[in-house]
């Protein structure tokens, strides 16, 4: 709104009599209400997730992930991981998992299957969040790529964020470590020289690197 200043200035100059004072009154009256409700059940959750304060820390250290979507993915996955086989297991719960079609032996990605829809709307929001961080790190790289692989925001590039992430964090009560907005470059380099040097290899050669300064 606070774009829209100029216009809204203009729009109220010489209408804005004693009736709409009152109803603005109202309406911040009764935004004013829900404000304060809205703490109120802040205050009943914080409390709530006291006993999972480590685990909330954890969560937090993930792009993107703030107290409330920490508090989101606790309450909706329990705080014993161990209920999901794997990291991948994990993301299909959450419907953040490719769905596929099978047909006379041919498979057809059809988008993302159905999930829990409480963490699937959080950790979406958290993943719009690390897309507009801009190549700061890899989760928003990854974003990116994803992004332009399925020519827009549709749900494969919601997969930058993997919950999977969260479960293996929890199970090993780590923090999360950023793999570098440069690993995908790093990583394609590392096997582009390892590919290089198992072609010379075949051709009888032996291959010894020797890095430029």
């Amino acid at each position: 709104m606070r774009r829209k200043i100029p216009a809204l200035i203009e729009a109220l100059t010489g209408r804005f009599d004693a009736g709409h004072a009152q109803l603005a009154r109202s309406m911040l009256h009764r935004l004013e209400l829900a404000e304060a409700a809205l703490a109120e059940l802040d205050a009943v959750i914080a409390e709530a997730c006291r006993p999972s304060a480590r685990q909330l820390e954890l969560l937090q250290t993930i792009f993107g992930v703030g107290p409330k979507v920490a508090q989101v993915i606790l309450a909706e996955t329990g705080r014993d991981m161990s209920r999901f086989h794997s990291a991948a297991h994990l993301a299909a719960w959450a419907g953040l998992a490719p769905d596929a079609l099978e047909s006379a032996g041919r498979r057809t990605t059809v988008g993302a299957r159905p999930g829990n829809k409480w963490l699937t709307a959080m950790l979406v929001g958290a993943v719009g969040s690390v897309g507009r961080m801009k190549g700061a790190n890899y989760l928003s790289v990854q974003h990116a790529r994803l992004a332009a692989a399925t020519a827009g925001p549709r749900p494969r590039s919601r997969r930058a964020l993997d919950p999977g992430l969260g479960l293996w964090m929890l199970i090993r009560d780590e923090l999360y470590a950023d793999l570098g907005a440069d690993w995908l470059a790093r990583r394609n380099d590392e096997a582009h020289t390892r590919r290089l040097i198992a072609q010379l290899e075949r051709l009888g050669h032996t291959v010894v690197l020797d890095p430029v300064a």
